[in-house]
């Protein structure tokens, strides 16, 4: 369903003539370095890794929001270059950026719009919304104004919003990112319910290692742009995932450590 092969992103200094408008020149960042990568139908797989290991920039990537600088990547059979368009069917990112909705309008509001902009009829919008709403648990809250949602449910309503065109991938940015466990707790159980009983591949970048062993079908750890190891939950555990995680840590300065454990 995902494939990546050699994939590397290096961010360069602004060319000129922007170099002369007050930006300095910096080296380049290597950010994604020789990842190789399958994720399989209807599997939650995870990427895990510190600040800067590279997750974000692989979920753009995966979403045609960045071009690769080598190597390449498919979903489900289609180029993220050369068939973009095709890609951007496939694949929705949902994000944890709350500037992303209008605060004024109720949750209903907020995805009939966005279904507009994605080609809806006036009516299909407000069928499609009332559906995906239901499936984040927010038809209660559906006519509220976002601005007082909480921090869970607009987290829910992002998913909700990936979900409009029903898309067979989802790639989640830390989709719990400032939650509580009980509204954790519910995110985590959505997720592995759209995998589960939707068949849905879902690619998610998380900080939490309890998270990602209780969810993740398997865990990619991301160290420095390059993937260090990938495993199974299922098989080491919490502690076995939790005991790599720092092991890897330690060698993070390493960049030309082998991938390692891809099927």
């Amino acid at each position: 369903m995902i494939e990546t092969w050699n994939l590397g992103k290096t961010f360069r200094s602004p060319p000129w003539p922007l170099s002369l408008a007050g930006r300095r020149s910096v080296r380049p960042v290597r950010a994604l370095v020789g990842l190789s990568l399958r994720v399989e139908r209807g599997e939650i797989f995870g990427l895990l890794g510190p600040n800067g290991a590279g997750k974000t920039t692989l979920l753009k990537v995966l979403a045609t929001l960045l071009l690769p600088s080598e190597g390449g990547a498919r979903v489900q059979g289609a180029d993220v270059v050369r068939e973009a368009a095709a890609v951007r069917r496939l694949v929705a990112l949902a994000t944890g950026d709350e500037r992303a909705f209008y605060w004024r309008l109720s949750g209903r509001e907020n995805l009939e719009f966005f279904a507009g902009l994605r080609g809806f009829a006036r009516h299909a919008a407000r069928r499609r919304a009332e559906a995906v709403l239901g499936i984040v648990d927010l038809l209660s809250h559906a006519d509220e104004v976002v601005g007082r949602y909480s921090t869970g449910m607009r987290q829910r309503l992002s998913i909700a919003r990936a979900l409009l065109a029903d898309p067979p991938v989802l790639l989640l940015d830390e989709p719990t990112r400032s939650l509580d466990p009980v509204a954790a707790g519910r995110v985590q159980a959505m997720i592995k319910r759209l995998s589960e009983a939707e068949q849905r591949t879902v690619l998610i970048a998380t900080h939490q290692l309890g998270e990602a062993a209780a969810i993740c079908h398997r865990i990619g750890i991301l160290v420095a742009g390059t993937l260090r190891d990938v495993m199974a939950p299922g098989a080491v555990g919490e502690v076995g995932v939790r005991q790599r995680y720092h092991t890897l840590l330690e060698v993070q300065d390493d960049r030309h450590q082998p991938v390692a454990g891809l099927p």
